[in-house]
């Protein structure tokens, strides 16, 4: 298949919105692709690229600034992975000049649109509505097979590309092949969010598991023997990066494992660091487990929590974290207010019958984090991409400062429905300053309240801080600029955080 068709494909699925209408051009797709072009299409379909290139976004775009596109479309999608996967390969002195080359190779070869999908892959920026669960449901329409199924060998299997090919050859009998397997990782179950512990005790309707809600790194721990690795939540192995936590698991009575849990620094007064310190290797690294989907010889990801939970006590009693059954609501409170004293952003309330849902995000996993808001300053926005193409969608956001007017402190494209990018697209051209590339400097005139987890410290900005997850709650068009959030309302916050110091 030439990659045109399938960038024509993307692009027919991002300018609809109707889910079945997606399913059945990605599924039509799908189809028409060769058997060895099946696993390539698939993950480019959901915008995934398959392989780490080691560029990033302002190199790609560097480089595509510089490159001329083709005239005719000619690429294959085998041609078109064989040039990406020799680029990932490159290591060692002049790999980073072999890069940027043979990355402008392939996109003077491309055509201008097929251009903007490659840099969409490279970067993460292939944006057509089409995410893993509906090239799930395209997957099962082409192998005409229960979607059911499919979903199930994909958070198994951890890999779309491996699942496709492997419908659309065999059918049942090849996706039945993908079980719980040492060694090969599954997506991480993920949760959803309340708003409090009533919030999360309502929706889960009774008792519930509540454990405290630790800022470190999700880690999949394997087990087979004397062999022990680790997995980051996207499936790649860190063994090498945690040898402390491997010798833990290593020492567990059991031969075979498949355990689910958060690795996190501490500092010298016990306290949890910020999760920039633990993702740096700083501090003492602690590992928490909260769940188990392999003991032995029994797979536990269909038993319910009450289950996996009993087992992994049972297992690593010292290594499991801090949790409890809460059968009211003033249990559940205290036990909230204790993890945030503790230093940790919250607690995870789940389901005490719900499975292990690999790669779902569902309800039976709820987060309660304390969340912080500040109104804030649009300074600029950037040009939307894939479904948001011609909309001002990622928005730069600033404290007042009384002594340099805004201080920047990141910017987020999340919260935003159609209606609000149509409004603040309209309202931002109107206060346009200036233009630099996709963004759009804007007169400082708009006040946003942002909700956000954290303050880190950041490099990039000139007051050393920026926020963390931010997403927009609203326009606050009842408040001036004056009325907004001051740097020193940011700084105080970092500083309760144990980020800066006071």
């Amino acid at each position: 298949m030439l990659l045109a068709e399938l960038v024509d494909t993307s692009a027919a699925v991002a300018a609809t919105r109707a889910r079945l209408e997606k399913t059945h051009r990605l599924a039509l797709c799908l189809r028409r692709m060769d058997g060895e072009e099946r696993e390539i299409g698939a993950r480019y379909l959901a915008g995934e690229l398959g392989h780490k290139l080691g560029a990033g976004h302002a190199i790609v775009q560097d480089v595509l600034a510089g490159a001329a596109p083709g005239a005719a479309a000619w690429l294959t999608l085998g041609e078109v992975d064989r040039r990406l996967a020799a680029i990932a390969a490159l290591r060692g002195e002049g790999s980073t000049r072999a890069r940027r080359d043979q990355l402008g190779e392939l996109f003077r070869l491309a055509t201008p649109v097929e251009q903007e999908f490659l840099a969409g892959l490279a970067t993460g920026g292939v944006r057509q509505g089409a995410l893993d669960g509906i090239v799930v449901d395209a997957i099962a329409k082409a192998a005409e097979l229960p979607a059911d199924a499919v979903r199930r060998a994909y958070m198994l299997a951890g890999d779309l590309g491996q699942v496709a090919a492997a419908a659309l050859a065999g059918g049942a009998a090849e996706i039945g092949r993908f079980g719980l397997t040492v060694f090969r990782p599954v997506l991480p179950m993920l949760a959803q969010t309340a708003d409090s512990i009533d919030e999360a005790l309502a929706e889960l309707a009774g008792p519930a598991a509540l454990e405290h809600k630790l800022d470190g790194f999700r880690l999949q721990l394997h087990k087979d023997g004397g062999d022990v690795r680790a997995y980051s939540r996207g499936l790649n192995d860190v063994t090498a990066e945690v040898p402390g936590l491997i010798a833990q698991i290593a020492a567990l009575p059991a031969r075979r494992l498949v355990l689910d849990g958060e690795a996190i620094a501490y500092g010298p007064d016990g306290r949890p660091l910020p999760f920039q310190d633990t993702m740096s290797g700083r501090g003492a690294m602690s590992l928490a487990l909260f769940d188990a989907l392999l003991v032995d010889d029994q797979t536990l990801l269909s038993e319910p929590t009450r289950t996996r939970v009993a087992a992994l006590t049972a297992l690593a009693p010292k290594l499991v974290v801090p949790h409890m059954i809460a059968g009211d609501r003033e249990e559940a409170r205290a036990f909230y207010a204790a993890a945030l004293a503790s230093g940790h952003e919250g607690v995870m309330a789940k389901a005490l019958d719900a499975p292990y849902d690999a790669g779902t995000r569902g309800a039976a996993w709820l987060k309660i984090k304390k969340v912080h808001r500040l109104d804030l300053v649009v300074l600029a926005a950037e040009w939307g991409s894939g479904r948001r193409k011609g909309w001002l969608s990622n928005l730069w956001l600033g404290a007042r400062d009384a002594g340099a007017g805004f201080v920047m402190l990141g910017k987020t494209f999340k919260g935003m429905t159609d209606a609000t990018l149509a409004w603040q697209t309209a309202a931002l051209l109107a206060r346009e300053t200036q233009r630099d590339g996709h963004v759009v400097h804007v007169r400082p005139e708009l006040v946003v309240e942002i909700a956000f987890n954290d303050v880190q410290r950041s490099p990039r900005y000139p007051g050393g801080l920026a926020l963390r997850l931010a997403r927009l709650v609203r326009y606050r068009d009842d408040k001036t600029v004056a009325e907004s959030d001051t740097i020193d309302a940011v700084r105080a916050i970092a500083i309760a955080g144990g980020v800066v110091p006071a």
